[in-house]
């Protein structure tokens, strides 16, 4: 066997465990939707390379990057605060 093999079918078994630690499959259900997983795992993969080189790009080109960075870093330690706290914003 080789080595890519290997690491394929340790990659999928850590996707299946996973899988099942996280939501109340069954393990025989969780291995027989195991091609899907793939699937959503290197689609979620892609969307994270494809908008990581974009925000580096874009990081890149503006003028002021750590005002850009530090306001980002601010957004989301104020979004994860407030997801911590309980607070319900109101929708339209």
């Amino acid at each position: 066997m080789s080595s890519r093999y290997l690491a394929a079918s340790v990659a999928v078994t850590v996707i299946v465990v996973v899988t099942v630690w996280v939501t109340d499959l069954s393990f025989q259900r969780a291995i027989l939707l195991a091609p899907v997983l793939v699937i959503g795992v290197g689609a979620a993969a892609g969307l994270v390379v494809f908008w990581g080189r974009v925000g580096w790009e874009s990081l890149r080109k503006t003028r002021h990057p750590r005002l850009v960075l530090g306001g980002s870093i601010g957004f989301v330690a104020l979004v994860v605060v407030l997801t911590i706290l309980g607070v319900k914003l109101p929708h339209e």
